[in-house]
Order: C-alpha cells, then structure tokens, then sequence
C-alpha cells in the first residue's frame, strides 16, 4: 500500500512519471475514461475547501469513479467525537482510496497508518499539501518545459504556506534551484523548513523584503494569501494582511517569459488587472490540479492492485522515538487525539514531530 502524504513519499522518478501521465491524460482525454470504474473515492474534508475538494471530485468522475465522503466535518459523526482512526476504520469498508484535508497537522499521516486503503493528503493545517506540489510541478513543466536551472520566489504567507513547504521540499531536489524568499519577518518561513534548506546542498536561498528588489531575477514568482484563519491573534494578522500586492506596475521590470503561480483562493495580494497577463499563469494552474490528480488516483489505485510491497511513509523508514518526548504546537494531531507521539531523531540530538516536524519539548 503506498500513500501520498509529503512530496518526499514519491521519488524524483516517481514524480515525473506521474507528470508525465498527467500530460498524456491532457492529450487523450477519452483514453482515461473508464480507467477507475468500478472504485469509489472518499473525500474527508474537515475545513472549507473548494479548488482541491472539487478538482479531487472531477478529477475521479473523469476516471469513471464514483465519490462519497463529506465536505464539512461537522455533518458527520466528527460532530461526536470520532478520531480520525476510527473514522478511515469506518470509510475503508466504502471506498478504495481516500483523499483527507484536515486542520490538524499530521491527521492524514494518522490516517493512513489506519486506512487500509490509500490514502492521499490534501493539506493538513498549514504544514504539506503535496497534491498542490504536483498541481505546481505540472504547471511548471508544461509553462517553462522543466524543473532544474530556475530561481522562484515565494512572496507572502510563508510561515502558514503549506503550498510553500511543500513545493520548496520537492524542488530541493533539483539542481540549480534558487530560492528567493520575500515575506515580513511575522511571516518568515519556520525554523524547521529554514533550516532543511540549509543543509541541502542542491538548493541555494535567500531571505528579502520585498518582491521588487528581486523581480529582474525570477522564472517563476509564486504569491500566496496571508491566511486569517491560520492566526492566533487577529491584531497580528491586521498588521501584515496586505504586506505584499502584486500589481502590473510591479512586473515591468519582470521578464517577458516569467510565468505568475498561486495556489488560490487570492484575496487582494493580486490585482485583477495582473489576470490578463499572459504571465498570469494561475488559473491555467487550477485545471492543471485536475488532471494530476486524475493521475494520482490512477498510479496509487495501481499499485494497490498490483499489492506493490508497502513503502512506509519517509518517517517511519528512520529510527524515531516513540513517546518520550511532547510536541509543543497546538496545532499537530498529538495535541487532540490519542495517537502515539512520534518523533524523528537529528543528527545534532534533538528531535522533531513526525506529524508536523515542530522541534520536540524535551522536560
């Protein structure tokens, strides 16, 4: 059984191939039609959703699946009380394969340490969104033609972005990768991500201040919202909502082929007057999901059919420490639900959560 829970669960090759399919789903439409009949598709939304939910949606129904599953946690038996074990213990009597968003950080991990059938993250809190990552690698593939040799900035929300985290993870695999990051210092990119970056040799980056000091530079400038329900304090938010707004007087000093991303919603971080640029390439990006994840579903459905020996998720294939340690974020699935707390060793000693990778309080 294999899951996709961090960009890193598929290799580079794995990756591609599942790019490469997306493009040829793109090209014979028809061919794919009835690739999944037979197979049902749940999807757990636990928050508000509309690009991923309905691209996940489209994306089975294109197949020749069928969906179920729920789009408010609150009109099922979540309502009550029931964990998130023992809700994919319900579903994986009614569906193939799942697809879970949830607030919790690290909930789609426990899920799939439970599901018995795959089991896909589409976002968890604001810690990986590896579905967005393939959407993004597709974009990027069929708008610049490869996935090495690029600077992209990433200009906002980067300590919420989970688009961010993710893509930035996937990248650092490539060579010649050039990472800018413009964000307030509120919303710098956390320590944990910061410092993966540092000791990854492949990938070189830098921290500014603002997007026009840096735009000359850019193949790819990718915006992100500043996300209001991600703030503890509402002061706070109120101080950097509108830090960053891309407008067209700040792209003519952009270059003619550097194409625009964002994973969206957007709230005004991009003028609708950008939308017309044909660098604008963030709605193209929304269909794109769709078919990635009409990919997805097929490979990982594939493989469980061909009872491909399960490759544990990346953290359990370490050595980690159970139970010894506590995680400090509010906002991981440990803090809520009775799940074993597991922890990656480092090799400097400390150890970080295998559900959201926040550095382990050690009493």
């Amino acid at each position: 059984m294999r899951h996709l829970i961090d960009p890193t669960d598929l290799t580079v090759e794995e990756t591609e191939q599942i790019v490469a399919l997306a493009e040829d789903i793109i090209a014979n439409r028809a061919k794919y039609s009835e690739a999944c009949k037979g197979k049902k598709l749940a999807t757990l939304f636990y928050e508000p959703s509309t690009r991923t939910r309905l691209s996940f949606t489209a994306a089975m129904l294109e197949l020749g699946g069928q969906v179920i599953g729920f789009s408010d946690a609150n009109s099922s038996s979540v309502s009550k009380g029931e964990t998130v074990a023992d809700t994919v213990r319900v579903i994986r009597c009614f569906a193939d394969i799942i697809a879970m968003r949830h607030f919790k950080e690290g909930a789609p991990l426990v899920a799939s340490q439970y599901a018995g059938v795959p089991v896909i993250n589409a976002g968890d809190g604001s810690h990986s969104h590896p579905t967005q990552t393939l959407t993004d690698l597709l974009t990027i593939k069929r708008e610049k033609g490869r996935f090495d040799n690029m600077t992209i900035g990433f200009c906002g929300d980067l300590k919420f972005g989970r688009t961010v985290h993710s893509l930035i993870k996937a990248l650092s695999r490539y060579s010649g990768i050039k990472v800018i990051l413009i964000s307030p210092e509120e919303l710098r990119l956390p320590d944990y991500m910061l410092h993966e970056m540092s000791v990854n040799s492949k990938l070189e980056f830098r921290e500014v201040r603002t997007m026009e000091e840096v735009m000359p530079e850019l193949d790819i400038l990718y915006m992100t919202r500043v996300q209001k329900e991600r703030f503890l304090d509402e002061e706070e938010f109120d101080r950097v909502k509108n830090s960053f707004v891309l407008n067209p007087e700040k792209l003519t000093t952009a270059r003619e082929d550097m194409i625009i991303l964002h994973p969206l919603p957007r709230v005004n971080e991009i003028t609708r007057a950008v939308d017309n640029d044909p660098r604008a390439a963030y709605f193209r990006q929304v269909e794109n999901g769709k078919f990635v994840r009409m990919a997805l579903i097929y490979t990982l459905l594939r493989w469980a059919d061909e009872n491909k020996p399960f490759d544990r998720t990346p953290v359990f294939s370490e050595e980690y420490v159970v139970n010894e340690y506590e995680c400090p974020n509010r906002r991981c699935i440990s803090a809520t639900e009775d799940v074993d707390r597991l922890f990656h060793r480092q090799a400097d000693g400390t150890c970080r959560c295998a559900y959201c990778e926040a550095k382990a309080r050690q009493d």
